[in-house]
């Protein structure tokens, strides 16, 4: 038994679980799928498809940039966004390797 882990995740799976915090809203879900493969997105874009104030959107969408399920890019007064999709095939592999080593 792998007791230890209850008390603190090792370090190299923070970020694993911020990501599934991230995704664990249905908003921020609805966020995420809101995408086309390889679309940017600015925050009035986003607002417009959604049912959510401005402020909430922007919330969302540091939330899962902080996570690492978007990037953002600043040009001129707008900041766009687009899913990080290496970086989610990456966090998620890890999880999939733990569990077909470790369980």
């Amino acid at each position: 038994m792998f007791s230890n882990y209850i008390q603190i995740l090792p370090d190299e799976w923070r970020d694993v679980s911020e990501l599934f915090v991230a995704l664990g809203d249905e908003q921020r879900q609805r966020i995420l799928l809101t995408f086309e493969p390889g679309e940017r997105l600015n925050v009035t874009q986003v607002v417009s498809a959604s049912a959510l104030s401005r402020t909430t959107v922007s919330h969302h969408l540091k939330v899962l940039r902080h996570a690492g399920a978007l990037q953002s890019e600043k040009i001129g007064k707008e900041v766009y966004f687009w899913v990080d999709k290496p970086n989610i095939i990456h966090l998620l592999q890890r999880v999939l390797d733990y569990v077909q080593t470790q369980t």
